[in-house]
């Protein structure tokens, strides 16, 4: 059939028309496919994240209970005593320092950091001499029995339920020894302190410390009345001369001088320190005039057994700290041949010898390898008993060759952090016999701003349970009391 140009241009027209149309749907066939493959690769993805999320917080949480922890070995720094922490790392630069005067290079990159309080304290000069007598005696041991609330934080209990209430303590004529952690009065502290009174941190500890037969607590500040140039770093301290006759009759006998604050307001700071101990009845030990005096021992007579306490620090953030033949400093321990030889020559002059030791890392619940190192050495050297301090954080008790260590006694007396580990503290309490026999046991206290706190019965649980699961070999009973328990047969339950 013949057709007409008109009716051929019609037909042209049509199927253009049906091309372009089939195209469009063709195009919107495409365009479907590729956007439901988007929301579905989206949905994909975030179904991931999510799921990776929950793995990652899971995993998270397991790694940081203390159960699983895993130690993580960092070059301690000139590390802060975390005044009013903005931050959960404090970790200062503290170069370690030889005891040949030289400064290990490889710890020295640990950077002094988020610890923003560093305005010294309220001062009150005082020009006493220095008298270097023994501290009075004390009577029978007891326990504090005041309780007050404590912010019960999230912990992951220790699988292993604490032991029945056990008998710990040696048999025969004994002394009770109580141990508190970190103490200083700068900063929020001192300003909370004047305001309150200088007695206000000792109400909860007070009659348990002038109750029992010797207390020791590691005082990480100068004290000093003096105009004084502070050390170049980020936070140095420096907390008033009123705080002193206070811890005194709260029943404090002797201090720790040998860390990494000590020297914050330099020689004078720390000269002005040993003559306001002094005068205020309270024995030192770590730190001197001298070598021989830092490295010395104060020896104690409690109901006829002599107790020998000696000091030592390996953390300084340098050289020059160092106590030497004629240079006032601080007995450390990066090499621990003097530390030994002090604590050897201790032995032959005392019942029981005490060891008080600066180290570790900060923040960080579980021990490094230089603790266990120098605790075992100090053991060697005849130490009957180890308590150490400066992690901030508590850290697990260990009994090696039926001697205690107690790796880290957390804060005390100090400021309050955002990071929750440093709210748990303790008094950890030693009963030892003329023969150096000792039981450890550890009453659950929280720090609060310059006051610690008696626990509750369920956070003092919970604490006392974490303390377990970073200790090897021990178990805590439900009074806290400390029992040595083979590993052997640990690991088979």
């Amino acid at each position: 059939m013949y057709t007409t140009r008109s009716e051929q241009s019609r037909q042209k027209k049509q199927e253009a028309m049906l091309r372009r149309k089939r195209r469009f749907r063709r195009w919107m066939l495409l365009n479907g496919i590729l956007v439901a493959a988007i929301i579905l690769v989206g949905v994909m993805y975030w179904t991931q994240k999510d799921s990776s999320s929950s793995i990652l917080s899971a995993a998270t949480g397991s790694a940081n209970s203390p159960s699983t922890l895993q130690e993580t070995v960092q070059p301690e720094g000139n590390n802060s005593s975390s005044d009013e922490l903005t931050s959960p790392s404090d970790a200062e630069q503290d170069l370690g320092a030889e005891q040949e005067a030289t400064v290990n290079e490889d710890e020295a990159s640990h950077n002094e950091q988020a610890d923003p309080e560093a305005t010294p304290g309220s001062d009150a000069p005082s020009d006493s001499e220095a008298t270097h007598s023994p501290a009075p005696d004390k009577s029978a041991a007891s326990e504090s029995t005041s309780s007050n609330t404590a912010t019960d934080k999230d912990k992951q209990p220790a699988a292993t339920p604490l032991a029945p209430q056990t008998d710990t303590e040696p048999q025969g004529k004994t002394v009770t020894l109580n141990f508190g952690g970190d103490v200083m009065f700068s900063g929020k502290v001192g300003e909370l302190l004047t305001k309150k009174g200088y007695d206000y941190p000792y109400q909860y500890v007070k009659k348990l410390f002038t109750s029992d037969d010797l207390t020791v607590v590691n005082l990480e500040t100068p004290v000093t009345g003096s105009n004084t140039t502070a050390a170049d770093k980020t936070y140095a301290f420096k907390s008033s001369p009123e705080a002193l006759p206070h811890m005194a009759a709260a029943g404090i006998d002797a201090v720790n001088l040998a860390n990494n604050h000590i020297l914050d307001q330099g020689i004078v700071g720390l000269t002005d320190t040993i003559r306001q101990l002094d005068a205020s009845g309270v024995q030192y030990v770590g730190a001197g005039a001298d070598a021989a005096r830092a490295y010395e021992p104060v020896i104690f007579e409690r109901k006829g057994i002599r107790i020998a306490l000696l000091g030592f620090s390996r953390v300084i953030p340098q050289a020059s700290w160092n106590a030497g033949a004629n240079q006032p400093g601080v007995a450390t321990a990066y090499d621990a041949t003097a530390a030994e030889a002090a604590i050897r020559k201790a032995k032959k002059n005392a019942d029981l010898v005490v060891v008080v030791a600066h180290w570790g890392v900060e923040r960080s619940d579980t021990t490094v390898d230089h603790q266990t190192d120098l605790a075992h050495r100090f053991v060697d050297a005849g130490a009957d008993l180890v308590v150490g301090g400066h992690p901030h954080v508590l850290q697990g008790v260990e009994q090696y060759k039926g001697k205690w260590i107690a790796y880290s006694t957390g804060n005390f007396i100090f400021t309050h952090s955002l990071v929750e580990k440093t709210w748990d503290t303790g008094v950890f309490q030693a009963v030892c016999s003329v023969k150096g026999d000792c039981s450890m046991k550890v009453i659950p206290y929280t720090a609060n701003l310059g006051q610690p706190v008696p626990m509750e019965q369920q956070p003092a649980g919970a604490l006392l349970q974490r303390l377990q699961s970073l200790s090897k070999g021990v178990r805590f009973d439900v009074k806290g009391n400390a029992i040595p328990f083979p590993i052997d047969k640990e690991n088979a339950q």
